[in-house]
This record gives structure tokens, C-alpha cells and sequence, in this order.
């Protein structure tokens, strides 16, 4: 029999505030963390907007030695992870190291890191390339670090399916713990591609909005003019627990995992299935897996990320798993807000996810004004709605074809 797994600690880092409780008040007050870029020189680039943290500090938070070897995107697991670790009241250095692990996902990894040295390389030659390069760039780096930071010892691995990433690690890490491999693991996505490379390179196979002139209104998705997604950046880092661990040491418990579905569509590397047939295997397996209907589920936390194809996609697949429930369930793409921070969205969005389960309460999907008349259901325009949630899912689709959905519930005895 696999064991119970509940989340007891969420740390956030996103464009729209780094603090849990400030992050879900803005999300309910329709803000938005989409403006014109600072973190690089957009002259001469056709999109100028995104999600980037350009204020982002962590020197309280991380030794200055040590941040000098880590890459942007270590950084924000690692503070994102240190706020989890706190919010679960968890101290490493009591626990077998050995029944800890880390599983993280990131679609990208070290880009920045990347593309200073690779100047570096073409300027001033081989010599000068830093031998922090590898180190700072490989996917694994964020898991490494923080194995390093908490002594933890058991399974550690980094998940790389694109912006499903950190939906398929937390998939995995809930799989670890039902099936006896480790009692508590550190899990989410983190991701920091808002680069001069990043940027050209979705903005060049035109996936991106260019809506230029009014950055918080950019990111509208199942809206009828939605033309693209908004590139982010962030992390969304959980703490897992098997049940009856986290209740013998008195821990807070937020909801259950409750089940997890991951497939392929096996089609386009990067254009969704037209009918979300992979992404409904993805749902309906996840439903199988937590041993619950369609009609179970209250809330679903969309990929959503505001493309044309993507949309569409996900509300055929909806459809195609729900049924009459489709209709029933509330739904929002916290991307119109945050925009889409790749391999770390998923993570991200679970944690929101788990905040509204905790209050009750659907977050909007802001700029849903002109309803596309192809997807018809009910997407929470605009403003948060009140209503008894006891189910919610999170979906996640990444380039490649991967399709991972999680699905998470109040605690109920069994």
C-alpha cells in the first residue's frame, strides 16, 4: 500500500512578490508582475516585456562567497527553499540524512552563466573562462546546493521536461515517498532564462506576446486576442512528508498530494496536440492515481499560457476528461499575472494552487475580456471568486510534448 504524502513548507520567488502572503493578495487584487525588462538592454530586440525580478538581492540570504558560484537560477531555489524549510519548521540536522532527498525540475538551467562565459570565451580567450563555468550552468546545480546546504543525502536528481519540469519533480518526489525511498524531500522548479539569448530565441520562433505597449495586459489567456506568452522567472519549492511523520512531529499540514499523471504527445516538438490528447492522459491519469472522479475535482490551476494553439489545446482536453463537469469546475491561468516562468511554473503554480484550496477562493485570470469563443469555459475573468474548494489541479505542458498534471486535497481521513 503506498504511504500518504502531504505538503507542510512553500517558498515562492516570482516577479509579483517574494513573500507567500503578499504574492497571493496581489494575485486576488488582479496585479500583475509584467513590465518593460531592466534585467537587459531590450534596444534592439521586438519584444521588451516579461516577468524579470530586477531587484532581486539575496546577499541576507546567501553568503557572498557563495553566491558568487551560484547562477541565477540556484539562487532563487535556494532562497525559495530556505523559506519553505522554515515555513515546514523543519531542522536537517535532526533527520537521517539518508531518508532526505532533493528532486527539482528546470527546463534551462544555468543560461546566464552560459552566455557571460561563452563572451568571455570569444573576447579574451580560454583562458579566461571561469572554472565556476560547469558547476553554475549544469541543471543540477540548484539540487546540488542545496543537498550541500542541508546535508541531505538520499535521492537527488534534477528533472528537465521543459516548462513541465517541476511538475514532473514533484510528481516524482511524491512517488519516492509513497513507495518507502525517503521520508521528506525538498521539491519544485526553479528557472531564470530571461536572457539576451532567452529572449531572442522565443521571441524569434514567435512565441512570445509583443504587445509592447501595455506590458500587464500582455499576458491574456483564453482570450480571444491572446498572442503569445509572457517570458518570467521564479521558483516554487515545497516541502513533502509522509503523513504520519509530519503529524508525530506536530508539523502544519497543508493538503494531501493526492495523485500525479505525466505523458507524451508524441507529435510536434513544440505545438501542443490540436486535441489535447496527451494532456487529457496526463489529467485523467492523475485522477486515477489519486482513486477520484472528474467530478471530484473543484479547481484547476490551467497551464494557460496565453498562445493561440496552447489554449485551445487545454480546454479540449478539459473537456475531454471532465465532461459535464468541465463546466462545473473553476479554472484560472495565474500566467496572465505572473507570466510563464518555464520549468519553474509549475512549482509556482501548485503552491498558489494550495493557497486557494487553503482559502477557499479561485484566483482570477486577469485580461480575459474578449472570451475566444473555442474556449467556452469558466476561466474566473478578472476577479477571484469564493467557492468550497476541496480538490485542485495543476497542469503543466512543456515543449517536447510533456504533459504533467499533479492533483492535491484537504486532509480527510481514510
Amino acid at each position: 500500500m503506498k504511504r500518504r504524502v502531504v505538503v507542510t513548507g512553500l517558498g515562492i520567488v516570482s516577479p509579483l512578490s517574494c513573500q507567500l502572503d503578499d504574492l497571493w493578495n496581489r494575485l486576488l487584487a488582479g496585479e500583475s508582475g509584467i513590465h518593460e525588462l531592466r534585467l537587459i538592454d531590450t534596444a534592439n530586440f521586438k519584444v521588451t516585456i516579461g516577468g524579470d525580478i530586477y531587484d532581486w538581492n539575496p546577499a541576507d540570504r546567501i553568503d557572498a562567497k557563495d553566491l558568487k558560484r551560484l547562477d541565477r537560477f540556484t539562487q532563487f531555489a535556494m532562497v525559495a527553499a530556505q523559506d519553505a524549510v522554515r515555513d515546514a519548521n523543519l531542522d536537517f540536522d535532526r533527520e537521517d540524512p539518508f531518508r532526505c532527498g532533493v528532486v527539482l525540475g528546470s527546463g534551462i538551467g544555468g543560461l546566464s552563466e552560459i552566455e557571460a562565459q561563452m563572451t568571455r570565451l570569444i573576447q579574451k580567450g580560454p583562458d579566461r573562462v571561469s572554472p565556476f563555468t560547469v558547476p553554475k550552468m549544469m541543471l543540477n546545480a540548484a539540487g546540488g546546493n542545496l543537498s550541500i546546504q542541508y546535508g541531505i543525502r538520499g535521492i537527488n536528481y534534477t528533472v528537465a521536461t521543459a516548462c513541465a519540469s517541476a511538475t514532473n519533480a514533484i510528481g516524482d518526489a511524491l512517488r519516492t515517498i509513497q513507495y518507502g525511498d525517503a521520508d521528506v524531500m525538498i521539491t519544485g522548479g526553479t528557472e531564470a532564462a530571461i536572457t539576451e539569448m532567452g529572449l531572442a530565441g522565443f521571441q524569434n520562433m514567435k512565441a512570445l506576446s509583443s504587445r509592447n505597449d501595455d506590458p500587464p495586459r500582455a499576458s491574456r489567456p483564453f482570450d480571444l486576442e491572446r498572442d503569445g506568452f509572457v517570458l518570467s522567472e521564479g521558483a516554487g519549492i515545497l516541502i513533502l512528508e509522509e503523513l504520519e511523520r509530519a503529524r508525530a512531529r506536530g508539523a502544519r499540514i497543508y493538503c494531501e498530494v493526492l495523485g500525479f499523471g505525466a505523458s507524451a504527445d508524441a507529435g510536434h516538438i513544440t505545438q501542443p496536440d490540436d486535441d489535447g490528447l496527451g494532456a487529457a492522459h496526463a489529467m485523467a491519469s492523475a485522477l486515477r492515481d489519486a482513486a477520484l472522479a472528474p467530478q471530484d475535482v473543484d479547481y484547476i490551476n490551467a497551464h494557460g499560457t496565453s498562445t493561440p494553439l496552447g489554449d485551445k489545446a487545454e480546454t479540449r482536453a478539459i473537456k475531454r476528461v471532465f465532461g459535464e463537469h468541465a463546466r462545473q469546475v473553476s479554472i484560472s491561468s495565474t500566467k496572465s499575472q505572473l507570466g510563464h516562468s518555464l520549468g519553474a511554473s509549475g512549482g509556482i503554480e501548485l503552491v498558489v494552487s494550495i493557497r486557494a484550496l487553503a482559502a477557499n477562493v479561485v484566483p482570477p485570470t486577469i485580461n480575459l475580456t474578449h472570451p475566444d469563443p473555442d474556449c467556452d469555459l469558466d476561466y474566473t475573468p478578472n476577479e477571484p471568486r469564493e467557492r468550497s474548494i476541496q480538490v485542485a489541479m495543476s497542469n503543466s505542458f512543456g515543449f517536447g510534448g510533456h504533459n504533467a498534471s499533479v492533483v492535491v486535497g484537504r486532509l480527510r481521513d481514510r
